[in-house]
């Protein structure tokens, strides 16, 4: 089994990195693709950059350069729910594309035109591991649930409160929809697992630069239960 696991940005692959026994380095659409052994297993981690077309282009290298038998996609997030607080794990088990509008021809605001599905489901199983991996997080909550994703900074409490009532979404970000929208079209199980950063929906507010290391602590134990029960 090869996993492969995508961050969008340095800080949220790094400390993972640092204990993989690299074996070989590939450099592809200005991305660093890290193969090598984590805990027995092997992996390719890579730092994707921000959005979904970058997210795209890194999942779809994953699966026909090296052959991943699974993706796992670790990250930020903002908070939606309104019971979720910084700090707080948020595990996806359905993914939807909060900016795709063909509303005007009659699709549902979210729905890909002549896609056969609304939402991209997470694998049952990761999503299962992924919980089960995030029960020693004894600080922080874990919440499953709808991740929305859009080529959005979203930091209007309007726009948080329209994606609660449109998609009854727990969070939103930018990458993990669309690295589920190729998993989809790959037939390759996928979960994508992120840390909550703040929560206008609540008024939940926290310095981005304090709490990047927090995010990455939680990633990384996460990562590492998984790989474990994996």
């Amino acid at each position: 089994m090869i996993i492969g696991i995508i961050g969008a940005m340095d800080e949220e692959v790094e400390l993972i990195l640092k204990k993989v026994d690299v074996q070989m380095t590939v450099d592809k659409a200005k991305m660093k693709f890290v193969f090598g052994e984590f805990l027995n297993k092997k992996v390719v981690i890579v730092r994707s950059g921000i959005g979904k077309v970058n997210a795209a282009i890194c999942t779809q290298i994953l699966i026909d350069d090296f052959h991943v038998d699974c993706v796992i996609n670790v990250g930020t997030a903002g908070g939606i729910g309104i019971e979720i607080y910084p700090g707080d794990v948020v595990i996806a088990d359905n993914l939807v594309e909060h900016d795709m509008d063909t509303s005007a021809f009659g699709d549902k605001v979210g729905q890909i035109p002549r896609m056969d599905t609304f939402d991209f489901k997470c694998s049952e199983q990761l999503v299962t591991i992924a919980k089960k991996a995030a029960e020693k997080l004894t600080d922080h909550n874990c919440f499953t649930g709808r991740i929305v994703t859009g080529d959005q900074f979203i930091n209007s409490v309007e726009k948080i409160k329209w994606l609660y009532d449109e998609f009854g979404a727990i969070a939103c970000e930018m990458e993990g929809a669309s690295i589920a929208h190729v998993c989809y079209l790959s037939n390759i199980p996928f979960v994508v697992i992120r840390s909550i950063s703040d929560n206008a929906n609540n008024g939940s507010h926290i310095d981005f630069q304090k709490y990047v290391p927090i995010a990455v602590n939680n990633s990384t134990v996460i990562l590492e239960n998984m790989i474990n029960l994996m």
